[in-house]
């Protein structure tokens, strides 16, 4: 048998929550024609990004497929040659494509790149009525050619050395040392 209280303080207790919130101001939000920017860190798309002469970065080594927890990347691989050079190691990615059906926008991917290929964007709007336009390619996820960038495949532009932008052993002169190196 239910007590007093059960019977007539449980019903006005519940109905505590809809009457708070019935004389509050009502905040709309502005969604599609006025946009809230993003956090700075917020994981958003995701970006594959080039270097300065416009050589992909990605290597095709498939660390971000291997990392990804969803199973959401596949990539595949292939060798440069002199000719046809799309990145500037050995390999490049020939297919890459992202499951948005699937990922779950952890950033694991980002953290297992050797190259930095890879970020996300601040882009949160991938929604879609197809789902086939939610896998996205190769030319989807790349990087807009910025000025003073060429189309691959093109040859190595940067660096005295072959490759030593790349590598990250391009050092720049100290202004205060001399031209010729010390001298003793």
């Amino acid at each position: 048998m239910a007590t007093l209280k059960e019977q007539l303080w449980d019903p006005v207790a519940g109905f505590g929550v809809t009457f708070r919130t019935m004389f509050r101001k009502v905040v709309t939000e502005q969604y599609p024609e006025q946009k809230e920017p993003t956090a700075p860190r917020f994981h958003g798309r995701h970006q594959l990004n080039r270097w300065p002469d416009g050589l992909e970065k990605c290597v095709g080594c498939e660390l971000c497929a291997w990392a990804c927890p969803a199973d959401a990347i596949y990539v595949e691989g292939a060798s440069n040659t002199e000719d046809d050079r799309f990145s500037p190691g050995e390999r490049y990615g020939r297919v890459y494509q992202i499951n948005y059906l699937r990922c779950i926008l952890c950033g694991l991917c980002i953290e297992a790149c050797p190259t930095r290929a890879l970020t996300m964007t601040n882009e949160y709007e991938l929604a879609d009525n197809n789902r086939a336009d939610l896998i996205y390619e190769k030319q989807d996820l790349l990087a807009p050619l910025l000025p003073g960038m060429e189309q691959p495949p093109h040859p190595m532009r940067l660096g005295a050395d072959e490759g030593d932008y790349y590598r990250g052993t391009l050092r720049r002169q100290d202004p205060q040392e001399p031209q010729g190196g010390t001298e003793s």
